[in-house]
């Protein structure tokens, strides 16, 4: 009985993380600087790691913003192509929408909210 209580406590903080994303992945604070719309090449993007923002444009001045925080395991994503992706289990996310374009994650990107003024990407 006592063998079994203590496989349960080991694997029941793994089970919890592979249940998806991380409810405590934040967004920076509104009126944050994040980058230089220059940085951002069209049909791709950057990852900002110490933001946790992954900005795209996937058509020239069309800029898009989303948690780089991955949300099946909470891995954080590692480059950007024409998708978003991310090399812990190989989920790959739409550059347009965040949106799932080959799993193992069903969940979109969150949207973090920016505007673009003067060449800079700035929060919302």
């Amino acid at each position: 009985m006592l063998g079994g209580a203590a496989v349960l406590a080991v694997s029941a903080p793994l089970l919890a993380a592979c249940a998806g994303g991380d409810d405590d992945v934040k967004a920076p604070d509104a009126g944050t600087e994040l980058s230089p719309s220059a940085d951002v090449p069209v049909g791709g993007g950057v990852i900002l790691g110490d933001d946790n923002v992954v900005i795209t444009q996937p058509t020239e001045g069309d800029f898009k913003a989303f948690s780089a925080t991955c949300t099946h395991q909470s891995c954080q994503v590692v480059s950007v192509d024409k998708t978003i992706n991310c090399d812990c289990h190989g989920s790959k996310f739409s550059i347009t929408d965040g949106s799932v374009a080959d799993g193992p994650a069903t969940e979109s990107l969150p949207e973090v909210k920016i505007t673009v003024k003067d060449g800079t990407i700035t929060t919302v």
